[in-house]
């Protein structure tokens, strides 16, 4: 399976940064669904550190650049903390910086599955204009995962946006097409359509919920699934 961390995620009730508690916790589910015998990749974001629509004064291919940049941060920080926990971990970057990470050779990340490594994917896809939720469905269909998990902050789909109305209602499950077309703002048309065309179902939760990733991973129903 592929999860999607939130890089807000990361930052617990900081505003911005990584939380050691929260980061802790988030690989220690990880780990426990990896030593089940999951073979586990992993994308996260980087917006506790930049988000590209940050950078609207400037060129928009520099401002993703730095955002992909934020992503391998969080990626670096996230092997941190999984090794600290037992676990083998090898980090591969959509753009080339040998120094920290491989690159992305899909042929080498799925040695590492059979070698009873998890992989973290960084730098989204490597190229400006495309979101890191599409890098996750990229990724995904690359290594044939069977499901790719988005580990957000809300507890899954809703048909408006809960923060601002209360009345806002959450959807158990629900189609691709229903995502695109409702214009739900879970992940971008891009990621969902290449879901869709690679059937890989998606189960969005939030992550700020007790052991939710490992609830997801074991099949129990939390969020929302899309199929």
């Amino acid at each position: 399976m592929l999860i999607k961390l939130s890089g807000e995620a990361l930052s617990g009730d900081n505003e911005h940064g990584i939380d050691p508690i929260t980061i802790s916790n988030i690989a220690s589910q990880i780990v426990a669904i990896h030593n089940s015998g999951v073979q586990v990749a992993i994308v996260v974001g980087g917006g506790n550190f930049w988000r590209g629509r940050q950078g609207q004064q400037m060129d928009r291919v520099t401002a993703d650049q730095m955002g992909m940049l934020a992503t391998l941060m969080n990626s670096m920080a996230l092997q941190d903390s999984l090794c600290s926990k037992g676990a083998t971990v090898r980090v591969q970057s959509a753009l080339s910086i040998p120094s920290v990470a491989e690159p992305v050779v899909l042929r080498k990340a799925k040695e590492h599955f059979l070698s009873g490594h998890i992989v973290v994917f960084a730098c989204g896809t490597g190229q400006p204009y495309f979101s890191t939720d599409t890098g996750a469905a990229l990724r995904a269909a690359e290594i044939g995962a069977d499901v790719l998990l988005m580990a957000k902050n809300i507890d899954g789909v809703y048909d408006c946006d809960p923060k601002k109305n209360k009345n806002a209602k959450r959807y158990d499950e629900i189609s691709y097409l229903d995502i695109v077309n409702k214009k739900l703002e879970l992940m971008d048309t891009t990621a969902v359509t290449l879901c869709m065309e690679n059937n890989i179902k998606i189960i969005a939760f939030g992550l700020d919920s007790k052991d939710s990733i490992v609830r997801a991973a074991t099949g129990e129903k939390i969020g929302t699934l899309i199929k």
